[in-house]
């Protein structure tokens, strides 16, 4: 509230009107005291814990694990990052010659890696690029991510 009052003010000066009275004295009572003065330190020290908070709220993941679906307008709906990996997982595991997938779910890529037992793996990637871009557009994301698999010979 006190921000947007100040934004005002400032708008109204640029604009060739002259500030505030309140504006005016918070002014001149910044430039009349002593930076020592209890109240400039206290507020200072409010101003430097607000600027960590900020920067803490800045650098904090927010809602990142959680990936937007496609829906109607009334509605919003997630899915949680952990648990669309481990459907594509699954979906990966069902493709023929696949003995172990991987899968890392990225906001903007899936990354998949798979050993293959049996099978050509040429042919076993472009099964699984398949199965996963299938599995992918089922999750109904707002924003599908694009696919990356990386195949290799599972040698025993």
């Amino acid at each position: 509230m006190a921000a947007g009052a100040a934004l005002v003010d400032v708008i109204a000066v640029r604009a060739g009107r002259r500030a505030a009275t309140w504006r005016q004295e918070v002014a001149h009572a910044l430039a009349t005291r002593p930076a020592d003065d209890v109240w400039m330190l206290a507020g200072a020290a409010l101003a430097a814990a607000v600027g960590v908070w900020l920067l803490a709220l800045v650098l904090s993941p927010g809602l990142r694990r959680l990936l937007p679906m496609r829906s109607p307008a009334a509605m919003r709906a997630q899915l949680d990052r952990g648990s669309a990996a481990i459907l594509l997982r699954d979906a990966a595991l069902r493709v023929p010659g696949v003995r172990n997938a991987r899968i890392r779910l990225r906001r903007h890529r899936i990354l998949a890696r798979a050993d293959v037992h049996f099978r050509d793996p040429g042919q076993v990637k472009n099964d699984l690029a398949a199965v996963l871009a299938d599995a992918r557009d089922r999750l109904a994301l707002s924003r599908p991510p694009r696919i990356a698999v990386h195949v290799r010979q599972h040698t025993t």
